[in-house]
């Protein structure tokens, strides 16, 4: 590790995964250092994090927009990068210790395989390189020797628990889910949903799509899949309940009958920080649970009927092969074309569900076809909601 601390590099530094990183990075005084921050749209911002970070080099990973941009006021002695091969440039130098995935879905997988193929300890926030290409990235870690530590709170608390001693033990882990805005809506209600609605999320403050994929879970479905190959287990031995306080993040049921769960706030600059700091814990700006007064923990099991997301995640989650990818493309889609008022709220998860029907399967799918896949899946949905 370098003498100046863990040199971090973010990708995708200005949302609100990539914010709250460099807030853990600046508490942690020199045990952390940002030396590099990618950005793709945000350049305003990604700007101000170089003026106040002064990292050793930035990406503005959009060559197009980075190409008309006034970079006058970056800082002297930090290197600018443009393009994807930029981020690959950037993950792969020898004086990066570790890789945070912050770059919301498939575009985030290049920077990841990339730094894990150098054998770089990647902390991942992006749920979407598990889901698309779960098999053929825990096999080019293991391979390369490259690690990944989860940043999602759910796994990050599985993470925890479990310590690295692997599943044989385990009976089940349970994933805990808010349940989104709309646990307590009726069917009838639900088909009325607006964007504003499924933007008003109760317990974490998160960008607009994932916000979205909480409303439908899809973000849960998303999560069985990368549980399940994050943690090498079947999929048979993962359950979901609805725990809508949030401060359980999950549970790990072992063969004896013991349950084991990581609770604190939701605040996810304590997942983030113990990805930085594994495998010791430090002082940090996470809130704490006040254990001076009193509060109640709810779970109860989701609405397979009103959340059919569950169901399909279950599916691709079985399947493996093609179908992470083509589902993740597909809700990508689906999401964006909902955000934009093109598509309802209720057809979100059948768009999906119908994308994936009619996808060609392969089981043993290269990097490239799934990059493919994720192409055509947007195209299907864009026809399949238009038709």
């Amino acid at each position: 590790m370098n003498h100046q601390g863990r040199q971090v590099v973010v990708l995708g530094s200005t949302g609100s995964i990539g914010r709250n990183t460099l807030e853990v990075i600046h508490a942690s005084g020199e045990k952390l250092r940002a030396c590099g921050l990618t950005a793709h749209h945000q350049l305003d911002r990604l700007l101000l994090q170089s003026q106040e970070h002064l990292p050793q080099w930035i990406v503005a990973s959009d060559a197009e927009t980075a190409s008309k941009y006034d970079w006058d006021a970056l800082p002297d002695g930090i290197e600018l990068l443009v393009g994807e091969e930029g981020i690959r440039q950037l993950v792969r130098e020898p004086s990066v210790d570790i890789v945070l995935s912050a770059i919301v879905g498939s575009a985030g997988l290049i920077g990841t395989w990339e730094a894990l193929e150098a054998g770089k300890t990647v902390a991942l926030a992006n749920k979407e390189t598990l889901v698309m290409a779960g098999s053929l990235v825990t096999r080019l870690a293991a391979e390369q020797g490259g690690k990944i530590i989860p940043v999602d709170s759910e796994h990050s608390a599985i993470f925890q628990v479990l310590q690295d001693k692997g599943v044989e033990q385990v009976r089940r882990i349970i994933l805990t889910a808010s349940g989104g805005p709309f646990r307590e809506w009726t069917r009838e209600q639900i088909k009325q949903v607006t964007v504003e609605d499924a933007l008003s999320h109760p317990t974490w403050e998160m960008g607009p799509k994932i916000t979205v994929d909480s409303a439908t879970m899809m973000n849960k479905a998303l999560e069985i899949i990368e549980a399940r190959w994050l943690f090498d287990i079947p999929v048979e031995q993962i359950d979901v309940v609805i725990h809508p306080q949030s401060l359980v993040h999950s549970l790990v049921e072992y063969r004896d009958g013991s349950t084991l769960a990581q609770l604190s706030p939701p605040d996810m600059k304590l997942p983030i920080q113990y990805a930085l700091s594994y495998p010791q814990r430090w002082e940090g700006p996470a809130e704490l649970l006040d254990w001076s007064s009193s509060f109640q923990l709810d779970f109860s099991p989701p609405d397979p009927d009103r959340f059919p997301a569950l169901e399909l995640g279950r599916q691709v989650a079985r399947q493996g092969g093609t179908a992470g990818a083509v589902l993740n493309a597909a809700n990508e889609s689906a999401v964006a074309e909902f955000l934009e008022g093109r598509l309802e709220f209720i057809h979100i998860v059948p768009a999906c569900r119908a994308v994936l029907e009619q996808h060609d399967f392969d089981p043993h799918p290269s990097l490239d076809r799934l990059v493919q896949l994720d192409h055509w899946a947007r195209e299907e949905t864009k026809k399949w909601i238009s038709r």
